[in-house]
């Protein structure tokens, strides 16, 4: 019966049995035994996933869903949504991590029996882990042996002691002791839904009006907000996982922070005890850690638009930046990316903070998992409600919300946090700098991801001189366009340090990395930016000032800031790169220009001969795969292998492999040569062939991989085929905003090897000629631009 309480969407069982949606329409149309909905919309149907499963292995359609896709679609389809199953799912991999005899004996037996036997032991295992004492609630600081769990306002108290596991247990033992009021607990607040997002307040690219209000909003947020946040939140966004929710009278005190963390009930974790049992198999072939991992990725893959997301290299240059750390705090962690990146050590506390209480959860299961550092989440507005008021921490580091402008301004006026000014209604994000410093103990290091603007708005400017004059400020690093969303703005590193003492003569290190942007959207060269950049700030941490570095870096007398807009964006007040050779420079583009085009004009194809229309016998892909004269794989959505990664954007723009994958145990789809490489998302009429220089690269997402057998078919002949634009039309479907090609449906022409061997080379001819078209373009906008800066800056003459 569980099991049918799971949901699958029709894109849900295409992936199942590795087909397009509209496969699946076909079989709903036809079959009258296929599965009826039993949920969703008119439009968008949702199907019990087991008898899907159940349907698709009659038909001889799936021999046996893989697990993992299996505990992916019973997370997504959870009656009370994803974000509720993955903390339910996080727990239990906790405790598989830590104790996995106990879950052994926990799971032995009915679902009715481990949702009765799974509070308690999570509790012994959640509490030493997140700072609290077992028996006394995570977080919480309970006494006796109950956990007290908010579920729509009611109060739902569950046994947590430490009781035989073994011996039989009824789903009424679930609420039969009760719970003692909590010593030191926190005031309960109003009740506001969730904020969906990473960060519950306005990003740089979002506009403010689709703000959501986290939960612990204070009630002075104005009715208009308000209805903001109860009309944009999900309908199934969680509301039993962290902060109370139970309504208050108005004298409340303001908002106060609320654990990450309380231990479900057995009521709860009935509902989830078949994807319990399937994250434990899956945790048993790929370990709790990497399986927490693998599912986290996967919602957040799915729901894009619904958080801003710290990209991994750039969570590492931070950490490294910041430096080792006994003690780290983030007071906007989302999913924990920052932290995570701090490095191990013996007895190392990590403080986590955020607004949207479901992420506080996940990022402190995260982190958890990730080291054996304790942990202390919270949820809760870190500017309004500081859950860690007296925190004097080694490290800081934040990703903070941009742009907000309903960050408690009017509330906060006289908070001794404003050491170094009261920042104005428009400037949160020196809110959260001054935040960050005041957490910080003396000479500890924070640092914070900003937008541009914060380093020259007048605004702004005499909180920038105050942190420049004290010491505080130490360095702003611009990093390059695409490094972090909103990818189109090269956003800035700030590194702040707490002055234990302020130096004589200040300065202040700036770097612009902007010069290591990658080409398209395969996002920076990271390993070029973390050496230049740590390279730069180990030497002036070393010395107190820099040599100058044309171009990249330098360190910069505080006086010479200290203007009427102390303006600190690097690109203003570095010396130009050596241009000295740049004459010389340009003159080698121009002869490889050349020497390009007169390469394309050899390689233009020759003039093309009038012939009748062609009457082949035609097969499809599909067809192909299933008679074994190709293999065809999907890319993966992570891997152990540290590779390059061939992306969807680089196959379109004919660029060498520059993407990157998340870390997982999946096996990544490796590329050799001869494959055959076609991007699923776009409309365009592309293939790409596979050389040596490419060949190793990982499969990246959106595309379809090709191996043709050598014996059967000609891979250029093949490439050359699925590129024609009618082909690619009738194998399209079109949504309301993309179109997706269904490989399996594009067609080529039966024909002997040797015939297809005459069009490969015709193909592989036109294929050079294209890539040298390409390379002929990027040589021409390096020489214009080359011959503007040189004639504006004086190296080039202008006869």
């Amino acid at each position: 019966m569980q099991d049918n309480a799971t949901e699958v969407t029709a894109a849900g069982i295409a992936r199942l049995a590795g087909v397009g949606r509209a496969a699946v329409s076909n079989w709903r149309r036809r079959h009258a035994d296929f599965p009826k909905p039993v949920g969703g919309t008119e439009t968008s149907p949702s199907f019990a996933l087991a008898e899907v499963e159940a349907w698709l292995r009659k038909q001889g359609k799936l021999a046996e869903v893989p697990l993992r896709e299996r505990v992916w679609q019973q997370l997504a389809g959870h009656p009370e949504g994803p974000l509720t199953a993955l903390v339910h799912a996080g727990c239990v991999l906790l405790l598989i991590h830590e104790r996995p005899t106990v879950w052994l004996d926990a799971s032995a037996g009915s679902d009715a029996r481990l949702a009765a036997v799974l509070p308690g032991v999570l509790e012994e295992v959640l509490a030493p882990r997140f700072g609290g004492v077992p028996g006394r609630g995570v977080n919480s600081g309970a006494r006796g042996g109950g956990v007290n769990v908010v579920v729509d306002g009611s109060a739902v108290n569950a046994a947590v002691g430490a009781g035989d596991v073994n011996g039989p247990v009824t789903p009424a033992a679930v609420n039969s002791v009760p719970t003692p009021p909590r010593v030191n607990s926190s005031p309960a607040v109003p009740t506001v839904d969730p904020a969906p997002a990473v960060h519950s307040t306005p990003k740089v690219h979002e506009p403010a009006a689709t703000r959501v209000t986290a939960a612990t909003e204070p009630p002075t947020a104005s009715a208009s907000t308000a209805a903001t946040a109860t009309s944009s939140t999900p309908a199934h966004a969680p509301t039993t996982l962290t902060a109370a929710t139970t309504p208050t009278t108005p004298a409340t005190s303001p908002t106060t922070p609320a654990p990450a963390l309380r231990t479900p009930t057995g009521p709860q974790l009935l509902t989830s005890a078949p994807l319990l049992r399937g994250a434990a198999e899956l945790a048993a072939e790929m370990g709790a850690r990497q399986t927490f991992e693998f599912l986290l990725g996967r919602h957040l893959d799915a729901n894009p638009r619904q958080y801003t997301l710290t990209p991994a290299a750039l969570a590492g240059l931070m950490a490294d930046l910041a430096g080792p750390a006994r003690t780290a705090l983030d007071p906007a962690c989302g999913t924990g990316a920052l932290l995570r990146a701090v490095d191990s050590r013996p007895g190392q506390e990590l403080y986590a903070q955020d607004s949207a209480p479901e992420l506080a959860a996940l990022s402190t299961l995260r982190l958890a998992l990730h080291s054996r550092a304790t942990v202390h989440g919270a949820a809760g507005d870190t500017l309004r409600a500081d859950a860690h008021p007296g925190l004097h921490a080694d490290v800081v580091l934040c990703h903070p919300p941009f742009n907000e402008r309903n960050w408690g301004h009017d509330e906060l006026a006289y908070d001794p946090r404003w050491e170094y000014g009261f920042p104005a209604r428009t400037e949160s994000e020196l809110a959260w700098v001054q935040h960050a410093l005041a957490r910080l103990t003396d000479g500890g290091t924070a640092v914070l991801l900003m937008p541009p603007a914060a380093a020259s708005r007048r605004s702004g400017r005499r909180i920038r001189a105050d942190l420049l004059r004290r010491g505080a400020l130490r360095a702003v690093v611009a990093l390059p366009v695409g490094a972090a969303p909103p990818y189109n703005i090269p956003l800035h590193l700030w590194v702040l340090r707490r002055p234990d003492r302020t130096p004589a003569t200040p300065e202040v290190l700036l770097v612009d990395s902007g010069r290591f942007a990658g080409e398209g959207r395969g996002g920076p060269d990271w390993e070029a930016v973390r050496e230049a950049v740590t390279d730069a700030w180990r030497a002036f941490t070393r010395a107190g000032r820099l040599a100058d570095r044309p171009g990249l870096a330098r360190s910069v007398p505080v006086i010479e800031l200290l203007d009427d807009d102390v303006d600190l964006a690097p690109a203003r007040h570095l010396p130009p790169a050596a241009v000295a050779d740049g004459a010389g420079q340009l003159t080698q583009v121009r002869e490889r220009l050349g020497a390009t085009l007169r390469l394309t004009a050899d390689l233009t194809p020759p003039p093309a001969a009038p012939a009748p229309p062609a009457r082949w016998p035609l097969t499809t892909v599909g067809e192909l795969a299933r008679g074994g004269a190709l293999v065809m794989r999907t890319g993966g959505n992570g891997g152990h292998a540290r590779v390059p990664v061939l992306t969807d954007h680089d196959v379109l723009a004919g660029t060498a492999p520059s993407g990157t994958l998340p870390e997982s145990e999946e096996e990544a789809v490796l590329t050799e040569p001869g494959d055959v490489v076609v991007p699923v998302l776009g409309g365009g009429s592309v293939a790409r062939v596979i050389d040596g220089a490419t060949g190793g690269a990982a499969l990246g997402r959106n595309l379809v991989l090709l191996r043709p057998d050598s014996t059967a078919l000609d891979p250029w002949f093949l490439a050359g085929f699925l590129r024609g634009t009618a082909n690619n039309r009738q194998a399209s479907s079109y949504a309301s905003t993309a179109t997706r090609l269904d490989v399996r449906r594009l067609q080529l022409p039966r024909l002997p090897l040797e015939e297809q061997r005459r069009y490969g080379a015709r193909f592989r001819a036109l294929d050079e000629f294209e890539r040298a078209l390409r390379h002929a373009s990027r040589l021409g906008e390096q020489l214009v631009r080359g011959m503007y800066d040189g004639l504006t800056d004086g190296t080039v003459a202008p006869d």
